[in-house]
């Protein structure tokens, strides 16, 4: 490579990329993906999310992209339906196509499907995410016409296919979801290190908040929203009530419902809320948000000796390395 060029490639990467844009989305369906760390309550969140989103009269598209499948049967009362993975590959074998009537279902307004996941140890889950959104796109996901398309996505694994949206531009915007534990937002802060990845390599995707699920009061995730400058869209409270009714499939997101107005105020900030470009965290940044005795934060790093590794005395050897003395 000449220096000319190596001199444009450095122009080039040194450009600062453009800010996230901060208007009202201007597409007509807007994609949001939702990451969350596994058991961090995203699924029941976006269940009653689009719940209430389509009893105020929008089309709301809900995707489950977690290998678990467990968006969908939140929203169905614990019913699972077929994947796409498991429905294409029988398909395929039967030489059928495979249908948007195969895997995709509906409730109260709501439609959902699963992408699904390859059983343990049988295949990459990520890839069968990539898998996944080619057969929506041969079923006609581009001309479908939702208000909003919301994707479920596990936020603790990092292979390529769990991050497509961020990587491919392929949603507007991103929304967290975390709880007032280290590991949680230990996710949360993951995603938005992606999220500012990606936008240095020229994408434009940006996160639009946070939603605190089993909120306790403690605050942690409050700090860390503003820590890394993103805001908070709703928290759900750590209720004993919410948990059963969870735990037993029930959707509360319901108008005129006792959590009612909570998941009105979540849709509406989700509707309005612009993608913004988040500030993540080092490590230390946020185990400085829990008190050291919460977090074991007070534990010092004691280097090993080489004595330590043989459990007794060691003697360093001669090098038998020949150094030559410079000419």
């Amino acid at each position: 490579m000449s220096m000319l060029d190596l001199d444009a490639l450095r122009t080039e990467a040194a450009i600062e990329p453009d800010p996230v844009p901060t208007g009202e989305v201007k597409k007509e369906t807007q994609i949001i993906a939702i990451y969350g760390k596994g058991g961090s309550g995203k699924s029941f969140a976006l269940a009653n999310l689009s719940y209430m989103m389509a009893q105020q009269g929008k089309r709301v598209l809900l995707i489950g992209c977690d290998p678990k499948s467990d968006t969908t049967s939140l929203l169905f009362g614990g019913k699972s339906t077929p994947s796409i993975i498991e429905t294409s590959s029988a398909k395929k074998l039967a030489g059928e196509e495979i249908g948007i009537e195969d895997v995709c279902f509906q409730r109260d307004g709501v439609f959902a499907m699963e992408l699904g996941g390859p059983e343990v140890g049988r295949g990459c889950g990520g890839r069968g995410i990539i898998h996944g959104f080619e057969t929506l796109e041969k079923l006609g996901f581009h001309e479908w016409g939702f208000d909003y398309v919301l994707l479920d996505f596990l936020g603790d694994v990092v292979c390529g296919g769990f991050g497509l949206p961020i990587a491919r531009d392929m949603c507007q915007k991103v929304i967290v979801v975390g709880s007032n534990d280290l590991q949680s937002l230990y996710v949360a802060n993951n995603v938005c290190k992606a999220v500012e990845y990606f936008r240095k390599m020229g994408g434009n995707v940006g996160v639009a908040g946070m939603i605190i699920n089993k909120d306790d009061g403690t605050g942690e995730a409050q700090a860390f929203a503003n820590a890394v400058d993103i805001p908070v869209l709703t928290a759900i409270p750590a209720n004993e009530d919410i948990r059963r009714k969870s735990a037993n499939y029930q959707i509360i997101g319901t108008p005129g419902g006792e959590w009612g107005a909570l998941f009105e105020e979540l849709a509406s900030n989700v509707a309005s809320a612009p993608p913004r470009q988040p500030k993540p965290l080092d490590q230390d940044g946020l185990l400085g948000l829990f008190s050291p005795d919460d977090v074991g934060g007070s534990v010092q790093l004691v280097p090993a000796t080489q004595a330590d590794m043989r459990g007794g005395v060691f003697e360093a050897k001669p090098s038998l390395e020949v150094i030559y003395d410079e000419v």
